[in-house]
């Protein structure tokens, strides 16, 4: 089964709430494996979104969506999306 990816963008308007999220997030993040966490991406075409990008692994899609959709991460995910303009997807590996 190939390995999935969830990508992230985020316009952080409240680094304190971000740093709130950070706290609760990092406590649901067992499944994932944090590939990138960047606040000064090099774009190299067109424009991209957001103050700070990051990139989490995990072993499956359902893994993926198990851990966003989880509970306990979508109580953080609430303190991040009040903290700042996000965007996410969900990548599938090859």
């Amino acid at each position: 089964m190939p390995k999935a990816y969830i990508l992230i963008t985020e316009d952080v308007k409240d680094p304190a709430g971000m740093a709130e999220y950070g706290k609760l997030a990092s406590q649901t993040m067992a499944s994932a494996t944090l590939l990138s966490f960047d606040s000064k991406a090099e774009v190299i075409e067109g424009q991209w979104h957001g103050t700070q990008t990051v990139l989490l692994e995990f072993e499956s899609e359902d893994a993926a969506r198990e851990w966003y959709y989880s509970d306990a991460y979508q109580e953080a995910a609430k303190l991040r999306q009040a903290a700042a303009d996000c965007n996410g997807v969900i990548l599938h590996g090859l």
